[in-house]
């Protein structure tokens, strides 16, 4: 049985450099591992306005998160290979 890919969620919103940066990074870093892109645009849920709006880019594995300050592609790289 083919083992279902791990979700990987990336809040942004739109005009947002840093945001198309680490997209591009994850896009990158998804034919290294087996995980599915879920994009939360922040301007749609009340909730992740302003839990995140100071804050974007966010990624989220199983419920840890790295944040816009963090994002470069070795960080991702290590924070993907740690949760995923």
């Amino acid at each position: 049985m083919k083992k279902l890919a791990q979700e990987v969620y990336f809040y942004t919103k739109e005009n947002c450099l840093l945001c198309d940066e680490a997209l591009m990074h994850l896009k990158t870093l998804q034919h290294l591992h087996n995980f599915k892109l879920v994009t939360r645009d922040i301007y749609t849920k009340e909730q992740w306005l302003e839990a995140y709006q100071l804050t974007i880019p966010v990624i989220e594995v199983k419920g840890q998160k790295i944040y816009g300050n963090e994002m470069s592609l070795t960080n991702i790289e290590r924070f993907l290979s740690h949760h995923l």
